[in-house]
């Protein structure tokens, strides 16, 4: 019995297995697309099932029929030989088949004359789930580079490139529903860090118009999450212009989705932009409300893979967006408080996020009065901030502490120099 079992394992097709699955076909998927070619080919529908294709993967069907192999060839982009399939030997030295046959088979699935060697490498490609790895190693870099530097036209325009690489790749080339689905919440990915470097860079405009491609690219994913991330910069853009009531209302959205309702992480953020939005329209109980609801989320969450967008939400970044709502409040010595345990606790490559809370630091020490310590903490905000930074929101921030700075009116020696100072990088 073991001898057995141990043969037929041996007897799989491994190689057409690792073909679906680089793919992303699930069996009944690709039963379909194959029956689709059929239809092309001969003007009937394909009879092939996910039981076929369970044959197949056992090694039970060395070699398909003609119609068949010649469709499944065309549907995973390679040989059937490439695929493990074994040829009938008929003869000792069969004849070739028939190049005129072969290619009006290969002109009827694909609506145009094609080469013997046609079905093997596809004119425009087939994608697979390794396509969609390569995109987001590059996606990866995008954010790793928007982390260390901020909201650089560069990083802005490097995040659109991606995004119309990967719409291109989808307009050219075939794929299963999975890995489509997969490459449009990529798309909606990497466009969304576009708007979020021209957020970083204080331009709510450019940021919107990035934002509704994401929603078409999230849309067509069908995924909760996807729409969550495009929905939270949404919510950031309508807070850059003003417009709280609107930021409230994309807060709701977030807290109400379903990838918040089922991760305490995404809900906690969802709750803490509500607080944010609350807190500048006055809604003071609902504000604190909201933040409290926020702190009790994040402290459900466990340590679990999630999306590379959202790993800046993590307890330093929770203690930085806290310290916006008690500076909204007034209360600028609590801001202050979440401040250094925001700057205790930031990752190091984080060097955007450590200049710009480094900033908040000296505006909440200047609105208390703190006025030389104010001073040196935004000398050293600015010192924070790499030479090719596009971060404007630390910018704005450092203009705002010159300014309760100059209208302490001091004149403090200290004070003087660094509004002197701070007046030629502001």
């Amino acid at each position: 019995m073991a001898h057995r079992y141990r043969e037929g394992m041996a007897q799989r097709n491994r190689k057409l297995a690792a073909r679906i699955a680089a793919l992303g076909f699930s069996q009944a998927e690709l039963a379909r697309q194959i029956n689709a070619k059929i239809e092309l080919l001969t003007g009937k529908p394909g009879n092939v099932t996910d039981a076929d294709i369970r044959r197949w993967l056992r090694g039970e069907t060395k070699w398909p029929q003609d119609r068949i192999r010649l469709c499944l060839e065309k549907v995973l982009g390679t040989s059937a030989e490439d695929l493990g399939f074994v040829p009938r030997k008929k003869r000792i030295a069969p004849p070739k088949e028939d190049p005129v046959h072969r290619r009006a088979l290969l002109t009827a699935t694909s609506g145009a004359a094609l080469a013997v060697a046609a079905p093997y490498a596809p004119a425009h490609g087939r994608l697979g789930v390794n396509d969609v790895r390569r995109f987001h190693q590059d996606y990866a870099a995008i954010l790793r580079q928007d982390q260390a530097v901020g909201g650089s036209r560069k990083v802005e325009n490097l995040a659109v490139e991606l995004a119309s690489r990967i719409q291109s790749a989808l307009a050219v080339s075939s794929s299963s529903t999975r890995v489509r689905n997969m490459l449009h919440r990529l798309a909606a990915d990497v466009i969304s860090s576009a708007a979020f470097a021209a957020i970083d860079a204080s331009s709510p405009q450019r940021a919107r118009a990035h934002l509704d491609k994401a929603l078409t690219f999230a849309g067509l994913s069908r995924d909760s999450e996807t729409m969550y991330h495009v929905w939270n910069h949404l919510t950031l853009t309508s807070s850059q212009r003003e417009n709280h009531a609107e930021a409230v209302a994309g807060a709701e959205v977030m807290k109400r989705s379903s990838i918040a309702r089922r991760d305490p992480l995404h809900a906690s953020l969802g709750h803490i932009r509500n607080a944010n939005g609350l807190v500048r329209i006055r809604h003071r109980t609902e504000a604190l409300r909201a933040l409290a609801d926020a702190e009790r989320a994040y402290a459900r969450c466990a340590d679990e893979q999630r999306p590379d967008w959202i790993k800046f939400f993590d307890a330093s970044e929770m203690d930085a967006l806290s310290s916006f709502i008690w500076s909204a409040m007034g209360d600028h010595r609590r801001a202050e408080y979440c401040l250094h345990r925001t700057l205790a606790a930031i990752p190091k490559g984080m060097a955007r996020n450590r200049a710009l809370y480094t900033a908040h630091l000296a505006l909440a020490q200047a609105r208390q009065g703190d006025l030389e310590l104010a001073c040196a903490t935004g000398r050293q905000a600015h010192a924070l901030l790499p030479p090719s930074s596009g971060s404007r929101r630390t910018a704005h921030t450092l203009a705002a502490t010159r300014k309760a700075i100059v209208a302490s009116g001091s004149k403090s020696p200290e004070v003087a120099e660094w509004i002197e100072e701070s007046g030629q990088w502001i």
